[in-house]
């Protein structure tokens, strides 16, 4: 054992084999790097062709394909890590294959996630970038990967989704959104005057936002209140901007009635005392 353990051909084998070990892996993440990259750079060429496609569809397929580069370069690595320690591959490879088919038939939620994840990619569901909502999960679509998907919230929770049990989305940022927003009015004021002042209003703020798509438009009373009445205006908007839109529309419009002396109603009491008559 002692002359085992001294021996200085053992200790400059295994000193050649942890070499060519680090020597692979190292190459490999500069491969990976240089990879991702490349794959950046062909979408940055692409994005100037006349022939480009969406920039949500771009993230998408750049977020993938770096997916897939990780996990062929790391399988080449770990097959040439093997045939440095001298284990033969190919009956390897064989046995795999059998072992594979039986380990198949216990991984069927891993083949029902590959396969959902590559149709959500082939049919465009949703894309990176995309606001979605996938059962109580609601965010922005961080990645998406072969077999999982990654959605932000908006408090900063990094949701991972098998793509297996992804059966129904909502896509909010596909389509254009509506912003609207209800102006309460107090019953005692004109609601034709106020009607008049919010749709000089409307034609101001027209130009003034560029997230607005299309004008914004007073639908008119909306509802009658206990103690107001319900004005309804409306705003075509970008994708997932009705947010933003609809709060600057509820500051703007207040300060215009303000401007106008139109009152915003609050909560009224009115008590009323009645004195039982002594006779």
């Amino acid at each position: 054992m002692v002359d085992y353990i001294t021996n200085i051909e053992l200790w400059i084998t295994l000193g050649q084999g942890l070499l060519k070990i680090s020597l692979i892996f190292i190459i490999a993440s500069v491969f990976i790097r240089i990879g991702k990259v490349a794959i950046s750079k062909i979408f940055l060429f692409r994005g100037k062709s006349p022939l480009r496609i969406s920039v949500r569809r771009e993230n998408t397929l750049a977020k993938l394909l770096e997916n897939i580069l990780t996990y062929v370069v790391y399988f080449i690595a770990i097959i040439m890590v093997l045939e440095t320690v001298g284990i033969k591959i190919g009956p390897l490879l064989a046995g795999a294959g059998i072992l594979g088919l039986a380990v198949g038939f216990g991984a069927q939620n891993l083949v029902r996630d590959i396969i959902t994840g590559f149709f959500i990619i082939f049919e465009d569901q949703f894309s990176v970038g995309d606001f979605i909502r996938v059962s109580a999960f609601e965010g922005t679509v961080e990645e998406i990967g072969l077999r999982t998907t990654k959605i932000k919230s908006w408090t900063g929770e990094v949701h991972i989704l098998p793509n297996g049990n992804i059966t129904e989305v909502t896509n909010f940022s596909i389509h254009n959104s509506v912003a609207f927003v209800d102006i309460s009015i107090a019953y005692e004021s004109d609601i034709s005057e106020a009607e008049r002042v919010i749709q000089e209003l409307l034609l101001e703020i027209q130009d003034k936002y560029e997230d607005i798509v299309s004008p914004p438009e007073l639908l008119g009373v909306q509802n009658l209140g206990a103690s107001e009445v319900i004005l309804r205006v409306t705003c075509e908007v970008e994708p997932m901007k009705h947010f933003h839109i609809s709060r600057m529309l509820r500051k703007d419009i207040k300060t215009r009635l303000d401007e106008r002396g139109i009152e915003i109603p609050y909560p009224r009491i009115v008590m009323y005392n009645r004195k039982d008559e002594v006779s």
